[in-house]
């Protein structure tokens, strides 16, 4: 089950905004990255909160159900490796993830009709975060 974020659910630098739009004009159509970026609240990367799901994050998932975390880290296609933790922002995890506070659950659908859960239960790195205002 894959949601629409509601306007103010989620968050995105201008930086993180532009280069999903780039990579939008180069992969096509895409309709959960179009639902993304057509209602989610943009902020200069100097002003994004610490606590929010950039891209390159690592993040640590826990499973509501299980207790299990998993550390990944948020990517562009290109560097997507998800056995190494490289998790693809174009993949239903990683559109469920990005913009997400710190606490907050994502869902999505996986192969199959299934359904994927887990929540940010914390931000090991943030680019923004770090200074780093260009990855």
């Amino acid at each position: 089950m894959s949601t629409t974020p509601l306007p103010g659910e989620r968050m995105l630098t201008e930086l993180d905004h532009a280069r999903l739009v780039k990579l939008l004009d180069k992969t096509g159509h895409h309709p959960a990255l179009e639902a993304l970026l057509a209602s989610t609240d943009v902020t200069r990367s100097r002003e994004a909160p610490p606590d929010i799901v950039t891209m390159n994050s690592q993040l640590m998932l826990e499973d509501p159900r299980s207790g299990e975390r998993r550390k990944l880290t948020l990517c562009y296609p290109l560097d997507a490796d998800p056995a190494a933790g490289f998790i693809s922002v174009l993949s239903p995890v990683g559109i469920a993830l990005i913009g997400l506070r710190l606490g907050a659950t994502a869902t999505w659908s996986l192969p199959g009709g299934a359904e994927g859960v887990a929540r940010v239960a914390e931000i090991l790195f943030q680019p923004e975060a770090s200074g780093d205002y260009t990855t």
